[in-house]
């Protein structure tokens, strides 16, 4: 039987040693390279990497070459002025090109557009990678404070488990009656549950970050847990000075300040509709006719005769368009006053964010400090409670609240705790910096 069990446990180690604890930055990684919206971003921004390059590509002539055979047959007039049946093919072949000279600046306009929707998606990738740092953060923090709170409920199945025995001990001796052994019993049962409860909560944290890692199964996650030393205080700053460093580094703000450029360069496209526009066309061709009655030079010969080339320019004034050109312009300013709207409105929601983690980070540490003082004054309070119960001066339920009491500040510390440190690593990730818990 003992070896059955020295095997048991040794088996217990080694699987726990197999099993790879993630650090944050290791989940952080690993949920930007597999997040699915992240990869639907990632191809957003490759389509507007092709729309550059049409925007480029639209300064090259373009070529076409065409073919066509043609059947005519019935009555038809002759060289003679007379009609009779005839029966005639041809066949023609043609090679052309058109090179745009000047188009009212239409083409570099469309190019600077398409690179600022490119720049623009980039920094809207960067947004949606910023969100999930965001949240594998929160739900990593989340993990933590779940563990710590199974330490405390497990410390308190261990209190409450010794006093049982103590209690069983005491009533062979006839010290205490039954019913304290049951309460006491019963209270053990409820810490058990309280015990359950809290592991059930870390098993669905743990979920929730495999979730947010694409993973297939939470079965073998696990996070590691940080050695944890004095909390930094939150630095002599405020939101505004938070906001003024954010909007010059926050993805979202880019975004919309480089798609408010997009929209001034809108209307700069859409008033090159006012200019003429210049092309040049150049060509070459041959024919090759056959009609029945008539004798006709062999195909070769008519195809090499009948070459011919072309070149020209091609100018087009735009006088009148149904007011499409005005009313064109019209929507694009239209659709700048939009975009300046929704970058304020961006600018807006990112400095209520600021306030929210900083007001939440000062209420945080001051929930520290106070749940600080509350743990030494209930410790202080329970070890009195314990020394006043082991010499029968408090009775079980006196001693069972005492507990409770310190338990409940134990768990208000590490709330505060760990709610701290998330929002302070939210601060200064607004501030461009790596987002990393302050343990």
């Amino acid at each position: 039987m003992k070896q059955l069990l020295a095997i048991l446990i040794l088996t217990t180690s080694l699987s726990a040693q197999a099993q790879q604890k993630w650090s944050l930055r290791q989940c952080i990684d690993y949920a930007v390279e597999h997040n699915l919206q992240i990869k639907q971003k990632n191809i957003d921004r490759q389509q507007r990497e092709i729309d550059v390059s049409n925007a480029k590509n639209a300064r090259l002539p373009d070529l076409s070459a065409s073919a066509s055979e043609n059947f005519s047959f019935g009555r038809g007039l002759t060289a003679q002025n007379t009609y009779t049946n005839t029966n005639t093919n041809s066949t023609s072949f043609s090679l052309g090109t058109n090179v745009p000279l000047f188009t009212g600046f239409r083409i570099p306009r469309t190019l600077e557009l398409q690179r600022l929707n490119l720049e623009a998606a980039n920094a809207d990738l960067e947004y949606a990678k910023n969100n999930i740092r965001t949240q594998v953060a929160q739900a990593y923090v989340q993990i933590l404070y779940d563990k710590e709170l199974c330490g405390v409920a497990q410390r308190q199945i261990d209190i409450d488990s010794m006093h049982v025995f103590r209690l069983k001990e005491m009533l062979r001796n006839g010290k205490v009656s039954a019913t304290e052994v049951a309460q006491q019993e019963a209270t053990l049962a409820q810490s058990r549950l309280t015990a359950t409860q809290a592991e059930n909560d870390l098993r669905l944290a743990l979920l929730a970050l495999s979730q947010l890692l694409e993973l297939p199964s939470p079965e073998g996650f696990d996070v590691e847990t940080p050695s944890t030393g004095a909390l930094g205080e939150l630095e002599g700053t405020s939101p505004d000075a938070i906001f003024a460093e954010a909007v010059g580094v926050k993805p979202e703000v880019r975004a919309e300040q480089l798609r408010l450029q997009g929209a001034e360069k809108s209307i700069e496209i859409a008033r090159s509709a006012r200019y003429p526009s210049l092309a040049l066309q150049a060509g070459v061709g041959s024919n090759y006719y056959n009609t029945s009655g008539f004798q006709s030079d062999g195909f070769f010969k008519q195809m090499k005769n009948n070459f011919s080339q072309y070149i020209g320019l091609s100018l087009s004034v735009p006088i009148f368009n149904r007011f499409e050109t005005r009313n064109s312009i019209r929507s694009a300013e239209l659709n700048r006053s939009l975009q300046q709207l929704s970058l304020d409105n961006t600018k807006k929601n990112l400095y209520k964010e600021i306030q929210q983690a900083y007001y939440t980070a000062v209420n945080a540490q001051e929930k520290y400090r106070s749940s600080q003082q509350a743990l030494r004054s209930n410790e202080e309070a329970f070890r009195l409670m314990s020394a006043k119960y082991e010499h029968g001066k408090a009775n079980i339920t006196e001693f069972n609240e005492a507990k409770n009491t310190l338990l409940r500040a134990q768990s208000d510390l590490l709330r505060a705790r760990y709610e701290y440190i998330y929002q302070q690593a939210l601060l200064d990730f607004y501030r461009g910096r790596d987002l990393t818990l302050k343990l």
